[in-house]
């Protein structure tokens, strides 16, 4: 059973805004890929999303495009499509490199930091976003999810993975400390802080099929995977 933080830390976290997440991400660049703590859920929320399966993709913080690669090597057909956005430039450099060689069916771009995705509806079967929704607050969370659910055919996955509370003691430590590390400043932990994804999808618009919290070197992700209705 998860031990969440107490109610009074939990009001006292502060999203940081678009420009500093932005500023942070410009500067951190390549080093996101040493991120090793993601590895395992990643690989988890592909095989649980059917990754293998998906004929469209939107992905909403693209990073290096380290994942996208992945994907269009690994499970896209010539049919496939991807389209990934970030709000950082570095990144979206760096994805468009990673993904050069698939240009014809796959493409990244420069978002403003607003939840609006830039693509019509009901045109994709997976909604992927890794390690981005800690970085928001709730009420651009809820508009990321509702853009989702636009975006997505009926029966389309969203398919999620975050930081988050910790449900063993090494990963309630580790919780703990990456908490305090971010109420002293967000910037130091790149303004992520743990969530718990499932508070945001208990309505008629999904039906979560999978959820479960993956512990990686200590830290704890949440993976989700929810159906459109």
């Amino acid at each position: 059973m998860r031990a969440p933080l107490n109610s009074t830390i939990r009001r006292k976290m502060k999203v940081l805004k678009s420009d500093k997440i932005r500023k942070f991400y410009d500067s951190f660049g390549s080093k996101q890929d040493k991120q090793f703590y993601e590895e395992a859920p990643i690989s988890v929320l592909l095989e649980q999303g059917k990754l293998n399966e998906a004929t469209s993709i939107v992905e909403f913080g693209c990073g290096t495009g380290k994942l996208a690669s992945r994907l269009l090597k690994n499970n896209f057909s010539s049919n496939s499509k991807y389209l990934g956005l970030d709000i950082s430039q570095t990144m979206v450099g760096l994805c468009q490199k990673n993904i050069e060689q698939f240009s014809e069916h796959a493409k990244c771009y420069k978002s403003e930091g607003e939840p609006k995705v830039n693509i019509e509806d009901q045109c994709a079967d997976r909604f992927i976003s890794t390690y981005v929704f800690d970085l928001l607050s709730e009420e651009d969370l809820i508009s990321v999810l509702n853009e989702a659910h636009r975006i997505l055919v009926p029966g389309g996955y969203l398919c999620l993975a975050s930081l988050t509370h910790g449900v063993s003691l090494v990963s309630r430590i580790v919780e703990n400390i990456w908490s305090a590390l971010y109420r002293l400043n967000p910037f130091i932990v790149g303004g992520c802080h743990p969530i718990q994804l499932t508070k945001y999808l208990h309505n008629d618009k999904w039906r979560i099929l999978y959820d479960s919290v993956v512990v990686s070197y200590g830290v704890p992700s949440e993976i989700v995977v929810a159906e459109k209705l």
